[in-house]
């Protein structure tokens, strides 16, 4: 039986700062239009965070029972290890994506019941990822939804939560957002590229190959940098976004270095603290401007 430890890194605490971040940029973008709500604030920063360990553990709940984590290099994963059962985790995300179902119909219900729609999207793609008979995480498009879902939908659902409009700096800051989210799943299937080719999971990484999914990591993290210099047409602010550059410049490296394995785990920890720190500059600039 799982420890509550093991527990805690199933859930994959190291991915939060993707949950994280996009509320945080979205509610900048509404401080900036002069709409800023604290408590619809936390209720999105519910919603992001169940929702995002629902996922996780959706994941480690459908490749555990398709044999994918049995030789993965990484983190602990319950099924996998067999330190949990399949239905204790698949009954872990159902509960995760409930509390993030209940608290975002609490949001709609305060906002517009069109993010009703919204939200029931966000729980298919959660589960879906790799879910199901046909997970689209197996055929390469778990960038397009982690873009779609940690980036667009989280920042400008957000910010329209709060300020019920959006304008071109929250769009920018969903994109960039969404881009470092991407460079993270980028780097994390990179590091899998030999044990997902052998059990079929076609991730991009495994389409790309390595040298292109190494640049397009690089290609990510440079046009989130280069939205918020864009941004400081808006307010100059934008550009406490670059507290983040110093990490990012760090982890870009090592990825252009041909690591591989064990040596990209580093990256991914460091991908999210940029993600964080990009984040908490962008939101704070954007405050500050409006």
């Amino acid at each position: 039986m799982a420890t509550p430890a093991q527990w805690i890194e199933g859930a994959r605490p190291r991915t939060l700062p993707a949950a994280i971040s996009p509320v945080l940029v979205g509610t900048g973008a509404a401080a900036y239009l002069d709409g800023f709500v604290w408590w619809k604030a936390l209720l999105a920063l519910g919603v992001a965070l169940a929702l995002q360990i629902g996922v996780n553990y959706a994941n480690d709940y459908s490749d555990g029972i398709r044999g994918t984590d049995e030789n993965r290099v990484g983190p602990l994963r319950l099924v996998g290890s067999k330190v949990a059962s399949p239905g204790q985790v698949k009954a872990a995300a159902f509960t995760c994506l409930g509390i993030g179902a209940a608290l975002g119909i609490v949001l709609a219900a305060t906002t517009t019941w069109w993010l009703l729609v919204v939200g029931a999207a966000s729980l298919l793609g959660a589960w879906f990822y790799t879910g199901g008979k046909r997970p689209y995480g197996y055929r390469a498009l778990g960038e397009v939804s982690v873009f779609l879902f940690f980036g667009l939908v989280a920042v400008l659902g957000t910010t329209y939560a709060q300020a019920e409009t959006i304008n071109w700096p929250a769009l920018a800051g969903a994109v960039s957002v969404g881009s470092i989210a991407c460079a993270l799943l980028v780097a994390n299937n990179l590091r899998d590229i030999p044990t997902d080719s052998v059990t079929g999971k076609r991730t991009l990484a495994v389409v790309l190959g390595a040298p292109r999914s190494r640049q397009l990591y690089a290609a990510l993290v440079i046009l989130a940098f280069a939205l918020a210099a864009i941004s400081a047409i808006a307010t100059p602010w934008t550009l406490l976004a670059f507290i983040a550059a110093p990490l990012a410049i760090k982890s870009t490296r090592v990825v252009l270095s041909d690591a591989v394995g064990p040596a990209l785990i580093p990256v991914l920890k460091a991908t999210g603290q940029t993600e964080l720190l990009y984040a908490i500059g962008l939101a704070v600039g954007l405050a500050l401007g409006g």
